[in-house]
């Protein structure tokens, strides 16, 4: 499918990812997940240094935009991408702003 075929709807979607995504410490998060890697809230938030609520209020962020899955186990809950995929935007912006 190319991107004269996507529909108005998958357009938005795609739209929503890219804004829940453009943040610096969402950017950050994105990061730690790659790879299929799964990380709780608590791990995340020692990794970047900020605050458990803040921490959760980014993942619930990029949860809700389709960005990320989250899946119970016991008492914690583990966040990891939930598409592989999404891991080359990462890498792209990297390459991008290294001069």
């Amino acid at each position: 499918m190319n991107f004269q075929e996507m529909d108005i709807d998958r357009l938005e979607m795609a739209a929503n990812m890219l804004k829940a995504m453009a943040h610096p410490m969402r950017i950050a998060i994105l990061k730690h997940l790659e790879n299929g890697k799964k990380l709780t809230v608590t791990e995340i938030h020692e990794l970047l240094g900020i605050e458990q609520s803040t921490t959760s209020h980014h993942l619930g962020i990029l949860k809700d935009k389709g960005v990320l899955c989250s899946k119970r186990e016991g008492k914690n809950t583990f966040y990891y991408l939930k598409h592989d995929t999404l891991g080359q935007i990462i890498d792209c912006l990297q390459r991008c702003t290294c001069e």
